[in-house]
């Protein structure tokens, strides 16, 4: 069983895969070009945004946001505790500070509540100025934008959303990567639209910042790319990439995120009242790039985990290390006891496998296992 079965897709989607890749290799039009601007349009209209602007990673597409915003040193970045390290690590690329503030259970996403009063002690502090707020739209869901968006506005914050796994989500219909002043996303492989390699994207209506960000993923540039008028880095999404992802994206739309809310709800039936599955707010749509239960404690959890292993049946945690607990932070000098959530999830977490290709008899081979889990 795959965790995530590429594999289904390129099979049932082959002959339209080959052949979009070999018109790029025929053409020999591989940096830019038709299908990365065909790529870009057909992006920004889907998550209704005027500006969608390919890059290399998802990295690099907020990497690209912070520089144009012009984060710097002395500035306060509130990030979420319970996500992959990127989200902290381009805030401090820029030599900025990021802030860590625990999550809500339910959601896995940052915890409003808590942004705000941590908002407010760095403004008591004074050693920073506080300057942005990276929500993730974590495993899918996106975070809570329109309580993001008061708090933001309230404290003149910037927003970027980190919507490298919630594209195709949703909040009352309006789509992951057109909230916030500027949306970044992945196109790694295992993400919900993803790629043959790395790639990512930003998403903006702010016409100046997605002018600038043009500039500084090609080096800088100015009217051409021998013109160069600022210092910034070399991060395009390659020809063949695109071709790919014009090919996905049909049919991301076409099935595959109705396909994997199928899927999200047959575990929800199966495993009721059996550990505690993901619940999804009134209002929401998941595009669930992981489908993550709850078990009792760290022991339980690793006891299910090595279990599904031996029936050859792959899951993962997400996270093993909450961000305040990473070596790379350990300047920040971190209070366990404000990242109670965080530090409990780590301990009990786990995702299933988890795809639009998959039947419900590997969902119920999965739930079989987590059935007699009292036996393990």
């Amino acid at each position: 069983m795959e965790f995530r079965d590429l594999k289904a897709q390129y099979r049932r989607y082959k002959n339209d895969i080959d052949s979009a890749i070999l018109k790029v290799l025929v053409d020999g039009d591989f940096i830019g070009g038709a299908e990365v601007k065909r790529l870009e349009d057909r992006l920004a209209e889907y998550v209704s945004v005027k500006h969608c602007i390919t890059c290399a990673n998802g990295t690099d597409a907020m990497s690209l946001v912070m520089m144009a915003w012009g984060i710097k040193e002395g500035d306060a970045v509130f990030v979420p505790d319970f996500t992959f390290f990127a989200t902290g690590e381009v805030v401090s690329f820029r030599g900025a500070t990021p802030v860590f503030v625990d999550v809500d259970r339910d959601t896995f996403n940052i915890d409003t509540v808590k942004l705000e009063s941590t908002i407010q002690r760095t403004l008591d502090e004074g050693r920073l100025t506080p300057k942005a707020i990276i929500p993730v739209d974590l495993f899918g869901l996106p975070a809570d934008h329109f309580e993001i968006a008061r708090i933001a506005k309230k404290y003149n914050l910037l927003v970027l959303e980190d919507g490298a796994q919630g594209f195709g989500g949703s909040i009352n219909g309006k789509r992951a990567c057109s909230f916030g002043d500027a949306a970044a996303t992945s196109f790694f492989p295992a993400k919900p639209l993803g790629c043959y390699g790395d790639g990512g994207a930003i998403f903006t209506n702010d016409d100046g910042l997605a002018e600038l960000i043009n500039s500084y993923k090609v080096h800088g540039k100015g009217d051409n790319k021998y013109d160069n008028i600022r210092v910034g880095i070399n991060s395009r999404l390659d020809t063949i990439q695109a071709a790919v992802l014009n090919v996905k994206l049909t049919a991301f739309i076409e099935h595959e995120l109705d396909d994997v809310n199928r899927v999200y709800r047959m575990y929800n039936e199966k495993l009721n009242g059996i550990v505690e599955t993901p619940g999804i707010p009134e209002g929401y749509v998941s595009s669930f790039a992981q489908y993550t239960i709850k078990l009792k404690d760290r022991e339980e959890r690793d006891k299910l985990q090595a279990k599904l292993k031996e029936n050859g049946i792959p899951s993962m945690i997400y996270y093993v290390k909450p961000m305040h607990k990473q070596q790379a932070f350990s300047q920040l000098k971190l209070n366990d006891e404000e990242f109670a959530v965080t530090s409990e999830l780590c301990n009990t977490v786990l995702s299933l496998p988890m795809h639009p290709y998959m039947s419900e008899k590997d969902v119920n081979r999965v739930c079989e296992i987590i059935y007699n889990k009292s036996k393990i």
